[in-house]
């Protein structure tokens, strides 16, 4: 029987009905659940929603505890590790604001509301291209972590610079621009991905040569995971259909 609920409750044979409307049923759970986070007023009817939504959340979180050794594979110890992992931590937090635990000092900074946005991870359980994004970027983990920590290091130092380098105070316009180290950090953030919103821009000639270099290195640095990405994508394509 619990062999059964797993085989419903997780990925199933492409002939098994059951697990296929099971995950439709989460599907439109998770979905209905978001809807509210898109609009700016309360309307009575969000209330049932959430009640609702919860609860099949809930069933859900137990049905996946109580099959957590088919999953796991470690006998009894699976049951108190199951709480531990990942989706488990993320099917929690997605209840939690339904249940009202948090108190009214929590809402004040709109954290209920907040946490519902973790509901969207869901939907990845349920998705297998981002089950092979996830094998993919598991792979490649070192490299992405790599380029990652060259982006962060070259995102401190390009801010230092232009920390010291910039004046505070725009002399033209009078306007503040590099006021504290965040906005030397905020603008060699948007810099680098290669966004530039423009509402932070240096003045002198070194800050513009610091500007020129970090947009260079912006398209780099995006190119080359996207290159990984990519290749690794496709090997896993070609072993999903090999196998």
């Amino acid at each position: 029987m619990r062999k059964r609920l797993f085989v419903i409750i997780e990925k199933g044979r492409e002939n098994d009905w059951v697990s296929y409307i099971y995950d439709v049923i989460m599907l439109l759970a998770i979905v209905a659940s978001i809807v509210p986070l898109t609009f700016a007023h309360f309307h009575p009817w969000f209330k049932i929603v959430e009640h609702i939504t919860v609860t099949i959340f809930i069933l859900d979180y137990i049905l996946r505890w109580i099959t957590a050794d088919y999953r796991l594979g470690k006998r009894g110890w699976s049951f108190l590790l199951y709480p531990f992992t990942g989706w488990a931590i993320i099917d929690i937090l997605s209840i939690l604001p339904g249940l009202h635990i948090l108190g009214q000092g929590f809402k004040i900074f709109r954290i209920t509301r907040i946490l519902r946005v973790i509901r969207m991870f869901k939907l990845f359980r349920y998705s297998k291209n981002m089950e092979m994004l996830g094998n993919v970027i598991r792979r490649e983990k070192k490299i992405l972590l790599t380029v990652l920590g060259i982006a962060v290091f070259y995102i401190f130092v390009s801010a230092l610079v232009m920390f010291n380098a910039e004046p505070h105070k725009n002399p033209d316009t009078g306007v503040v621009a590099f006021e504290n180290f965040f906005d030397a950090l905020y603008w060699a953030t948007v810099t680098l991905t290669t966004v530039g919103y423009g509402d932070v821009t240096p003045v002198t000639n070194i800050g513009r040569l610091v500007s020129m270099l970090s947009s260079l290195f912006g398209v780099a640095i995006i190119a080359l995971p996207s290159g990984v990405i990519t290749a690794a994508y496709i090997e896993e394509l070609r072993a999903q259909k090999k196998d």
